[in-house]
């Protein structure tokens, strides 16, 4: 099997969008974008290609560098498009494929990369395939590109995703007479990747895309490829397999694309879809993302130290991807019985705010709409070990409306100002495909991009510098990570360091101020140097370093060999305090020892009378 041996990581200073085109998406901040909730060009009431064309200086001036987009493909849109019907066209809705190339040339000439979703476990039951199968005759080559049984009682080890939809893995088909495979729900059957003809079939598609110039892919649904009876039908070794090939595939043919594997597992069981830096080029830390907020709730760093201690180092050209939230629900599957009930007390205690095994709200009222703890967990999203991912709309708190129903609740119009419809469209409102957000505290009148793009204190304005911040070090995608033990647990410190930076990133999940005392010693004689106001503090010595931190504060330092200390700070501190001077009585009140005595005995005199007297005469 041909691989490609990753270059060594470069360490000069960040110049450009990426350093190392080899390894740009260990630099990446992802932007992931709905195509039908961002900007309507034809006033149909769906966002379209056209639409996210006029958008992508907005997108490339928040500060990210990638896009993610989410399925486009012809669908029925039972699944909001990851059900497939034609993997290689672009949905009417959103436009034409020439409407996708455009996008994708201005997307490139403003040095953003492009990342499609690729979902290959399953299609829709309307895809071509699957009816060509269901049709032929049993053993037929048409009949194997799906998973096919005569009875529903196998793979019965495997369990059931959407608990709440489905109650088996099988679905009856009258027209094949015979069982087919779903992991999720029974309108996607699952294709069989025994079959060698769907893997050339795959390829083909992939390279279809990458073609036209696409940057990735991000493989939903991996870790179910493959089934074997006796099994959970997860993380196979034969699934492994199948990712090996399409990897070799691609970089045999390509430069500088990479894959994404969305594996919802355990860490030491995502570790293996990175194979030897051979399978894929990153992915998810999904059991990261609840302990981030579990750590919030409960001002403890534990949830977060512990989940980062279970995670297993990866090859040196392989990446994380992390996120707070994205288009689907808050995921609880990896947590345990009891974590998953206190997530579920603290965040989601309408019951209507729950579904599958997760929360599906958005980051601002998850964080009831505090900014300093919005701040706090993007600050946390950013200086972690990974590549970041932003949800739309949530660099502007966008809210949500569990109301609507599934998941499409996070998936509403794009807030881009108070004119009607949010200025998503100008269709009429009952056209749109779903409704905007226009409670009060969330609505598209108060909260838009417009109104924060003209207020300096705004969280979109924050949101800007922050990743602006981000970009002056490679440490944060690159380097490594150690965190600190200070007495005080409701502080998390940690050093990001990769060639001569370092980075203390300290935070504070607590409600109230925090003091912490750091353990700097090996860093004597440097300067920390506040990152987002460059404001240097006093040097680290032998002693503990001493901070203080404001309710859901944080600091990113860089811990600076070359940076001035503050004039103000001495070993010595002398007082060097000149006397104030106090005129209580004008100029007058210099002379008052000498001019009271002679006031007294001039008593009938006015103020005004005494003070003309005792003028100067010229």
């Amino acid at each position: 099997m041909n691989t490609v041996q990753a270059p060594i990581p470069d360490t000069t200073p960040l110049t450009g969008i990426n350093a190392d085109e080899a390894l740009w998406y260990k630099d990446a901040v992802i932007y992931q974008v709905n195509v039908k909730s961002f900007l309507d060009s034809n006033d149909d009431g769906i966002g379209d290609f056209k639409g996210l064309t006029l958008k992508l200086e907005y997108i490339r001036d928040l500060g990210v560098n990638t896009i993610w987009l989410m399925p486009f493909y012809p669908s029925p849109l039972k699944d909001d498009g990851y059900d497939i019907a034609d993997y290689q066209n672009v949905h009417p809705q959103f436009g034409t494929l020439d409407d996708f190339r455009t996008m994708l040339r201005e997307a490139h000439r403003l040095g953003l990369k492009v990342v499609t979703e690729l979902i290959i476990n399953h299609t829709s039951d309307q895809h071509p395939w699957f009816q060509a199968a269901r049709n032929a005759p049993a053993g037929s080559p048409q009949r194997d590109f799906y998973v096919w049984s005569d009875t529903d009682q196998k793979y019965l080890d495997t369990r059931i995703i959407f608990t709440d939809t489905e109650t088996s893995n099988w679905t009856w088909d009258p027209v094949a007479k015979a069982y087919y495979w779903h992991r999720f729900f029974s309108h996607q059957p699952d294709l069989n990747f025994d079959n060698p003809q769907v893997i050339k079939a795959v390829l083909k598609i992939m390279n279809f895309w990458l073609d036209m110039g696409v940057d990735g892919f991000r493989l939903d649904a991996i870790p179910y490829l493959v089934e074997r009876e006796g099994t959970n039908n997860e993380n196979l070794r034969e699934t492994h397999a199948v990712i090996k090939k399409l990897r070799a595939a691609i970089d045999a043919s390509y430069k500088n694309r990479f894959l994404l594997a969305e594996a919802n597992q355990w860490p030491e069981d995502v570790r293996e879809y990175f194979g030897d830096g051979d399978e894929c080029n990153m992915a998810y830390h999904f059991p990261l993302m609840p302990r981030i907020y579990m750590a919030i709730a409960q001002e403890d760093r534990y949830p977060i130290i512990e989940i980062i201690q279970q995670t297993p180092d990866i090859p040196e050209s392989c990446q994380w991807a992390i996120f707070l939230r994205n288009h689907d629900e808050l995921t609880l599957e990896m947590v345990t019985s009891k974590e998953r009930d206190y997530m579920y007390t603290t965040y989601a205690s309408d019951l209507q705010a729950r579904i599958n095994l997760g929360i599906r709200r958005r980051l601002a009222p998850l964080m009831e709409n505090n900014l300093d703890r919005i701040k706090l967990m993007n600050s946390l999203l950013l200086s972690m070990p990974g590549s970041p991912i932003l949800y739309y709309g949530d660099e502007i708190g966008m809210g949500d409306n569990f109301f609507i129903g599934d998941r499409n609740g996070v998936r509403t119009p794009m807030q881009w100002s108070p004119d009607r419809n949010a200025g998503f469209s100008r269709a009429d409102p009952q056209r749109l495909y779903l409704p905007p957000i226009m409670d009060a505290v969330y609505g598209y009148l108060s909260t838009n991009v417009e109104a924060q793009s003209r207020d300096p204190s705004s969280l979109l304005s924050w949101t800007k510098r922050l990743l602006a911040v981000r970009k002056t070090t490679q440490a944060f995608g690159r380097g490594t990570r150690r965190f600190l033990r200070p007495g005080n647990r409701k502080i998390l410190a940690y050093l990001r360091e990769f060639g001569e930076d370092t980075i203390l990133c300290v935070a504070n999940l607590s409600r109230s101020a925090q003091p912490v005392e750091l353990n700097l010693a090996a860093y004597k004689g440097r300067v920390p140097v506040e990152m987002l106001g460059r404001t240097a503090f006093p040097p680290i010595g032998e002693l503990p370093y001493l901070l203080t931190i404001s309710a859901y504060g944080f600091y990113w330092f860089r811990l600076a060999t070359d940076a001035a200390i503050p004039s103000w700070h001495e070993q010595i501190v002398s007082v060097d305090e000149r006397p104030v001077l106090v005129l209580f009585d004008g100029w007058m009140s210099l002379f008052r020892e000498r001019v009271v005595p002679w006031r007294i005995g001039i008593a009938e005199k006015t103020r005004a009378q005494f003070e003309t007297d005792t003028l100067p005469r010229h």
